[in-house]
């Protein structure tokens, strides 16, 4: 398309199906707004987490592709919304977005099941907006500020409460794979414990995940960040032990050590210590991650974009993150739908630290679509094409569909 037709109202262009090429569909500028939602489909793919794809249709013949975390009931609340978004135009993201999230204010929309799917749906907006306005979704977002989204890889071994299995696999991911951000469980049996329900930890098992943090720490050197996770495991005073045992060592971050409801708590851990603690992956909008920021209860946030509430609801995070200078360490556990919709984030906001990713380990992950090396040297380049700037690939999605699912109906 020639730009400098933009001026011209009654210019015609060429607009593009998902896949860059041309439709040989030729509309005014004005028609050019006026595209409608048709339809919106669910299937579920068996990664290594259950990835439920979204995909939303529209009159243009432009498909919008996203994704929503995870699994479970998600199609059926996807299902449920669909009268809320077929009818309008894909190019309104912000009020469809309220929209959604008001229709389903009955039944809970300010967390869990609900936000997911209206994510997922808000990510194949996204895709849909850029494709019709032939923009990367980053500019949707308001331009960017990286070429390249720094990614870090989350790393499993076969004896994950082994610490010299951990280091072996660390610098393995390092040398041989390219990594130069890294990050580890720690909630993970040591051997020692007593009762693990009580969310107690004893100083034998304390010792056990500092030998972790300091074999895998010491292993990498000043080759790779290491960051480390407790999904939400111990109590205040033992994650306050743990935060101050690891202050010796080049901790990236300690994730999640309490639950995450109380934020109260989470503040006096973090305030507690000097190791830098990150949270966030399980509170919900702007308004549920507000008290860690403005509480000073992170030091780093972490929300995951196909879950908290979508791509611009994560750049709004990020802009209340930033006016307290705090980094923005994205979660991420996606196929490469959701990552990429997380990248777009990370392109688009100042305070983007890195984006997580969680399936180095399984070896079709990049083939559900059809580009190559989306990720290189721990590094995401951030594609320039329209929307997210891959393309699914049907029949690697259809050969990796959760049992009892079908394939998107095309028709």
């Amino acid at each position: 398309m020639n730009y400098a037709d933009l001026r011209d109202p009654n210019a015609e262009y060429t607009m593009r199906d998902l896949s860059g090429e041309t439709m040989g569909l030729t509309e005014s500028r004005g028609e050019r707004r006026d595209v409608e939602i048709t339809d919106v489909q669910t299937v579920i793919v068996d990664g290594n987490y259950p990835w439920t794809l979204v995909r939303v249709y529209t009159d243009a013949g432009v498909v919008g592709n996203g994704e929503a975390y995870w699994g479970g009931a998600l199609p059926e609340i996807i299902e449920r919304l669909k009268p809320f978004v077929v009818g309008e135009n894909p190019l309104d993201i912000d009020r469809l977005y309220e929209h959604m999230v008001q229709k389903m204010s009955g039944e809970g929309s300010i967390a869990g099941k609900d936000i997911a799917a209206i994510s997922g749906i808000e990510l194949a907006l996204h895709d849909a907006a850029g494709k019709v306005l032939d923009v990367p979704a980053y500019q949707l977002l308001g331009g960017k500020y990286r070429d390249e989204v720094r990614v870090y890889c989350d790393c499993h071994t076969e004896d994950e409460a082994d610490p010299e299995a951990c280091a072996d696999e660390a610098e393995r991911v390092v040398d041989e794979l390219g990594y130069d951000a890294l990050k580890f469980d720690l909630d993970v049996p040591s051997g020692h414990e007593k009762d693990r329900a009580n969310r107690h930890l004893r100083k034998p098992e304390i010792d056990h995940k500092v030998e972790i943090v300091e074999r895998v720490t010491e292993r990498v050197g000043d080759k790779a960040d290491a960051a480390f996770d407790c999904h939400w495991a111990f109590g205040s005073g033992s994650a306050k032990r743990l935060a101050e045992a690891l202050e010796p060592y080049d901790v990236w971050w300690l994730e999640d050590p309490v639950p995450p409801e109380n934020h109260d708590v989470q503040r006096d851990v973090t305030q507690s210590t000097a190791t830098p603690i990150a949270a966030g992956e399980n509170v919900y909008r702007t308004h549920g991650q507000r008290q860690l920021i403005t509480d000073d209860a992170v030091d780093i946030i972490a929300p995951d974009v196909p879950k908290v509430g979508g791509m611009r609801e994560s750049a709004k995070i990020a802009t209340l993150a930033d006016m307290f200078y705090l980094p923005v360490a994205m979660h991420n556990v996606s196929s490469p739908i959701g990552t990429l919709g997380s990248a777009h984030v990370g392109a688009a906001i100042p305070n983007a630290l890195a984006l997580e990713y969680h399936s180095y380990e399984l070896g079709w992950w990049e083939d559900l679509v059809e580009e190559d090396n989306l990720i290189e040297d721990g590094r995401l380049q951030i594609p320039e094409a329209p929307g997210l700037g891959v393309t699914l690939d049907l029949d690697a999605v259809e050969a990796h569909l959760v049992e009892g699912q079908e394939l998107f109906d095309e028709a």
